[in-house]
């Protein structure tokens, strides 16, 4: 079984200290060869600091020895983490994305209302064409892949071959449900540079999970592919997608004990997004009473020390606020490719700045990159939703997410809002 345990406290101290002292030597020996300037040099730990300093309120997690700071944030020590450190000694130009979410395949055995792919239709990309675009990925300074489907078990060979083309500068995460798991296949996979498995946990009770699911099976499903997952020494994590009520009825806190009983290191906590299943829906309101309580209670998990024992959480709610990084899809640090190749910001914005597999993967990046060249405040899967579901009826359309042509009607008179804080430092550190 994988050895998984919280940093905290004294050795949470010490950890911040080891952690300083490694990168300050690190960006050395850059300096020594003459690849950064003495201002540059001073820049870059003064940038690393900047970014460090708003994970304060994270729970560290040791994964084999490895502990990161943040869900995208590699482990450290590896030469993932150092990869990512390398986005801040980027000076000309803009700072390079740290992370993508790729999906393999649409094929998929559950039916889950909220789905974000649930109009994503269309042939799977041809693997030749997708391990080109990895690889050109990791050459840009992707350090973190988490790798998705559909279920990308049900195209196990493609998620191999796609594994297998990462090599160390990059840390892979795979989401999950558990079907097509088996123990060979994640003997393989635990030597191809995969550090942890995330499956969907929605709800605590078993029925109500199979409800969400759309599947009667789902549950032992998933309880079966934790199992396989600790005996293979791949790490445990789970992401939920709870509505507000859920932090006020006990499904919260029936999630982190569900969770710690199956010896995850993390969790995200994921606020519901209207795309996909939900783009009619619309945007779930939090109030700003909601918000305040809701961090109230992801923090008292992260830092009490009573909740030691309890995995660490990553809330978008959190995450996204203007106070820490905002939005920062796009390619600000991450972006998405969905299974039929199209480049999108994120999952959740349904909007497509080019196929991968028609036009040339650098033009349709710089063309999405134009209109992300920082962390905004504005949440863009959110204000943008009912526009981009107009348009979706309007054109009739059964597919998303929005064609090249359709998309630039919405960001071409969008309003992103001011860029976080922390953003508009970092490139002030020029």
């Amino acid at each position: 079984m994988v050895n998984v345990r919280n940093i905290t406290g004294l050795e949470r101290t010490f950890f911040n200290l080891r952690l300083k002292i490694s990168t300050f030597f690190y960006f050395l020996s850059s300096l020594r060869k003459g690849e950064l300037s003495m201002q540059e040099f001073i820049l870059v730990l003064r940038r690393l600091l900047l970014f460090v300093s708003r994970m304060k309120q994270n729970k560290f997690v040791n994964i084999e020895g490895k502990t990161r700071l943040g869900l995208y944030i590699p482990g450290f020590p590896s030469a993932a983490f150092h990869t990512a450190c390398r986005k801040f000694n980027q000076f000309e130009g803009k700072m390079p994305c740290t992370t993508v979410l790729l999906s393999i395949t649409s094929a998929c055995p559950y039916h889950c209302q909220h789905c974000y792919q649930k109009l994503d239709k269309g042939k799977d990309v041809d693997i030749k064409v997708l391990i080109g675009i990895v690889r050109k990925l990791q050459e840009m300074g992707v350090a973190f892949f988490n790798i998705e489907g559909g279920e990308p078990f049900f195209a196990y060979e493609r998620l191999k071959q796609v594994c297998q083309a990462i090599d160390s500068r990059s840390e892979i995460w795979i989401n999950s449900t558990g079907a097509g798991m088996t123990k060979e296949r994640l003997a393989e996979l635990s030597g191809l540079n995969v550090t942890a498995v995330m499956f969907s946990l929605h709800s605590p009770d078993a029925k109500l999970f199979n409800k969400f699911m759309g599947k009667d099976s789902a549950w032992e499903t998933m309880k079966a592919g934790v199992e396989m997952c600790h005996e293979a020494g791949l790490a445990v994590a789970f992401n939920t997608c709870l509505m507000r009520e859920d932090f006020y009825n006990g499904i919260f806190e029936g999630i982190m004990e569900a969770a710690k009983d199956f010896k995850a290191c993390l969790i995200q906590i994921i606020k519901p997004k209207p795309a996909g299943g939900w783009l009619e829906k619309g945007v779930v309101e939090f109030t700003p009473q909601d918000i305040k309580y809701v961090k109230g209670r992801v923090n008292h998990y992260n830092l009490h020390k009573k909740m030691a024992r309890y995995p660490a959480i990553s809330a978008q709610i959190i995450e996204e606020d203007k106070s820490v990084f905002g939005c920062t899809a796009g390619g600000t640090d991450r972006f998405y490719i969905n299974a039929k190749g199209d480049l999108q910001p994120c999952e959740f914005l349904n909007i497509s700045f080019g196929n991968i597999i028609k036009d040339k993967f650098e033009d349709i990046y710089s063309k999405m990159r134009t209109c992300f060249t920082w962390g905004g405040e504005g949440y863009l899967c959110e204000s943008c939703s009912q526009e981009i579901h107009r348009l979706y009826e309007e054109n009739g359309l059964d597919t998303l997410p929005l064609t090249p042509e359709l998309s630039e009607k919405i960001y071409s008179s969008w309003e992103r809002g001011r860029k976080t804080d922390l953003y508009e430092r970092l490139e002030r550190m020029r």
